[in-house]
């Protein structure tokens, strides 16, 4: 049974962006939308693969009680086909190194989910002066490639695909770690999804392919949370333990019953973690 209208309008974020203060961020060559929201010590977030900073308003809309959050769009979100769009996931680092320049903000916590991971940790090797503190959910040190995401991306670079794509929607399923019920929360995981061009998807599915830092990670010297949820299938969650065991400065911690959407699906202990995370590097510096 779906849940009431009013319900349904909160999941289809009429009401968390509109909390926002927006800034025009131009990095590359193309002008970049930041949301901030919340007073406190900055997080900034960094999206996945699919669906955007609007995914991870609920997340955002829980943690800015007692932070100063910060959401954006990585390039190629709005201008699919520009001249600057990027071609490496060092790219994308660089991207959010410059951001955190420009909004002036000193050595905030970094929080990558998925794609956007693999962003954080690609900028805490390269620029470990740019962070205080990394969390990262859903990624691990190096892809490793499936059939399921080749086949995904010949589909998406191949065929213009309808906005509600049945083969498409599946993929975005398996985000939930299994079959998820009908109601809001699906449907606004698959709107958000279908908001970024699908040959952006392909794309960062190819950057991903090429991704390995598993011989670099050692160079993590940030205080670290790696959280993986149980069923998460797309990276399961003993290679995301691996992840954690191979970076000194890391704990992790599983997030019972989330599959790799767990940012969104369990937001609330999600942000209970973060929050713990960031009071212990304070007791830490007492």
């Amino acid at each position: 049974m779906r849940l009431a209208k009013k319900r349904r309008a909160e999941w289809m974020m009429s009401s968390y962006f509109h909390e926002g203060r927006e800034h025009q961020v131009r990095i590359a060559g193309e002008w970049v939308t930041a949301t901030e929201m919340g007073h406190g010590e900055p997080i900034v977030l960094v999206s996945g693969l699919a669906g955007g900073e609007k995914l991870l308003g609920p997340l955002a809309h829980l943690l800015a009680r007692d932070h100063r959050v910060i959401m954006y769009g990585l390039r190629g979100d709005r201008f699919p086909s520009g001249l600057a769009r990027p071609h490496h996931l060092s790219d994308l680092a660089n991207d959010l190194g410059e951001l955190i320049e420009q909004l002036g903000l000193e050595r905030p916590t970094v929080f990558g989910v998925s794609f956007g991971g693999a962003v954080a940790l690609e900028l805490a090797i390269e620029q470990p002066h740019r962070l205080g503190a990394l969390v990262v959910q859903g990624v691990e040190a190096r892809f490793r490639q499936t059939l399921g995401a080749t086949i995904a991306r010949r589909v998406l670079e191949r065929f213009p695909l309808p906005s509600d794509n049945r083969f498409v929607n599946q993929f975005f399923n398996l985000l939930h770690g299994g079959k998820p019920e009908p109601g809001p929360l699906v449907d606004f995981v698959v709107e958000r999804c279908w908001e970024t061009d699908q040959s952006v998807i392909a794309q960062r599915i190819a950057m991903l392919e090429t991704f390995d830092v598993a011989n670099r990670v050692t160079q993590v010297d940030v205080p670290t949370l790696v959280m993986a949820g149980t069923r998460d299938v797309i990276v399961p969650p003993m290679r995301q333990r691996a992840l954690a065991a191979a970076i000194p400065t890391a704990h992790f911690e599983l997030l019972e019953g989330a599959g790799h959407i767990g940012f969104l699906t369990h937001r609330v202990e999600v942000t209970r973690q973060v929050r713990k995370h960031i009071r212990s590097l304070k007791h830490s510096h007492c």
